[in-house]
C-alpha cells in the first residue's frame, strides 16, 4: 500500500504554515513505514504531477478556516468528485480543488483522501504559527500516525479476506 503524507500551506503567511510544519515534525522523528512524506508548501503543481503515481490513498496536512477555535484540528474526507475548481491553477499555489482538477486533466486517478486541518488564528503575512496552532503541532502528527496505521491496517484485513484467511 502506497501512502502520501503531503504538508501543505504557505510558511510566510503565519498559520498556513501549520501543514509543512507537521510534515517537517514527521520527517524528524522518522516517518511511518512505507509511507512517502512530502512537504509541497505552495507547490500545487508538483502534487498534481505527483498524483500520477500509483498512490493507494493521500493524507493531506494544512490549515483549515471551518469556524472553530484556533488550533482545533479536523479530520476531513472530502468527496473529491464534489469539488469544484473556481480558479485557474497556479503553479506557485495551492488551491487543493485546483491541484485535483490538474491532476484530472494531467490523468491522474485520485485516491481516497484524508484531510488533517488546523483552525488558524492568523493567515497574515509573516512566519511563525500562533501559540495555538503550534501547540496543535504535536497531535496533528499523532493522527496522522493513527491514520496512516489504521489504512494499513484495513489494507491488510481486505488483503487476507480477498485470499480466504480471514
Amino acid at each position: 500500500m502506497t501512502i502520501l503524507v503531503a504538508g501543505v500551506g504557505n510558511i510566510f503567511f503565519g498559520d498556513d504554515g501549520f501543514g509543512p510544519a507537521v510534515v517537517r515534525r514527521l520527517l524528524r522523528e522518522g516517518p511511518p513505514p512505507g509511507t512517502r512524506v512530502v512537504d509541497y508548501g505552495i507547490r500545487g503543481l508538483h502534487l498534481a504531477y505527483e498524483l500520477l503515481e500509483p498512490i493507494d490513498r493521500l493524507v493531506i496536512v494544512d490549515a483549515v478556516q471551518r469556524g472553530g477555535e484556533p488550533g482545533t484540528l479536523y479530520v476531513v474526507e472530502p468527496d473529491l468528485d464534489e469539488l469544484e475548481m473556481r480558479e485557474a491553477p497556479d503553479a506557485h499555489g495551492m488551491h487543493l480543488p485546483a491541484v485535483f482538477a490538474q491532476a484530472r486533466a494531467l490523468g491522474a486517478v485520485l485516491p481516497p483522501t484524508i484531510i488533517v486541518g488546523c483552525e488558524p488564528l492568523d493567515v497574515d503575512e509573516g512566519m511563525g504559527l500562533s501559540m495555538p496552532v503550534a501547540r496543535a503541532v504535536d497531535a496533528a502528527v499523532s493522527w496522522v500516525r493513527e491514520i496512516v496505521g489504521r489504512e494499513r491496517r484495513s489494507a491488510v484485513e481486505s488483503q487476507n479476506r480477498q485470499e480466504g484467511w480471514a
